[in-house]
């Protein structure tokens, strides 16, 4: 069964099975992997990409989603893309001779979810196709707000701000932290559906931060139930996205 996921935004690794081009891998941006992956295979007049048309068919093996807009999952794209390039990822070695391809692909992955601004997003390493799993080794393991999951995903728009379920936020509300009226633009709820605890947008990042110089936080505690939260989720749900619990996370 596939997992629903709001808001999608995915940066995904193909891999060829064409005899010819087998092994060669490509690497793309999209907001419906399963679109996506049938114009790959069907050229590029139906909207694939000039370097996969002819060459496949092509297996969509892995993507990275939960990322907060398209332009930070284009950048993530673009650096996967140009390690050689980015700035940031000037300090991975190249690729040995005898290093394939895709190998090479899931070595600077490893080495990006631990690379600012990345390593501070609550993101997900979906597996799509378990054949072609790669275990990361433990120095290079994905920071522990990090999930790895796998199976198929479904994109589903997210809630339309005046949805039923959203209507919670559009009274101003009294934060837990300030003890100050909040507007329906400045509030977060908890993900506990049992929690009524709501705060400002500030004054949660200023708790979770601590005495931290970062500007956006990562996680921490809600400070009437207890529960660990992570700020993408939280962002996601004001969004009008929901947390997908489904996912089967380390």
């Amino acid at each position: 069964m596939a997992d629903e996921i709001e808001n999608f935004y995915g940066v995904y690794l193909l891999y060829c099975l064409n005899e010819k081009s087998k092994g060669k891998t490509y690497i793309g941006y999209t907001k419906d992997p399963n679109r996506r992956i049938k114009q790959h295979n069907k050229g590029v007049k139906s909207g694939g990409a000039r370097k996969t048309s002819r060459r496949g068919p092509w297996e969509m093996v892995l993507i990275v989603h939960g990322f907060p807009n398209d332009i930070t999952a284009l950048r993530f794209e673009w650096a996967w893309q140009n390690p050689k390039t980015s700035r940031r990822l000037k300090h991975i070695a190249p690729k040995a001779r005898t290093e394939k391809e895709y190998d090479y692909c899931i070595r600077i992955l490893s080495e990006m979810l631990h690379v600012g601004p990345w390593n501070r997003l609550a993101l997900s390493v979906r597996w799509l196709n378990m054949l072609y799993r790669r275990d990361f080794s433990d120095d290079k393991f994905p920071p522990m707000h990090m999930s790895i999951c796998q199976g198929p995903v479904v994109c589903k728009k997210p809630a339309l701000p005046n949805d039923i379920s959203l209507l919670e936020g559009s009274k101003s509300q009294i934060c837990v932290l300030c003890a100050r009226n909040c507007s329906a633009e400045s509030l977060l709820n908890c993900l506990d559906p049992d929690c009524q605890a709501v705060t400002h947008i500030q004054c949660l990042a200023k708790r979770f931060l601590g005495s931290s110089d970062h500007i956006i936080p990562i996680d921490g505690e809600c400070p009437a139930c207890g529960i660990r939260l992570l700020w993408g989720d939280l962002i996601r749900r004001k969004n009008g996205c929901y947390k997908n619990l489904s996912a089967t996370s380390r």
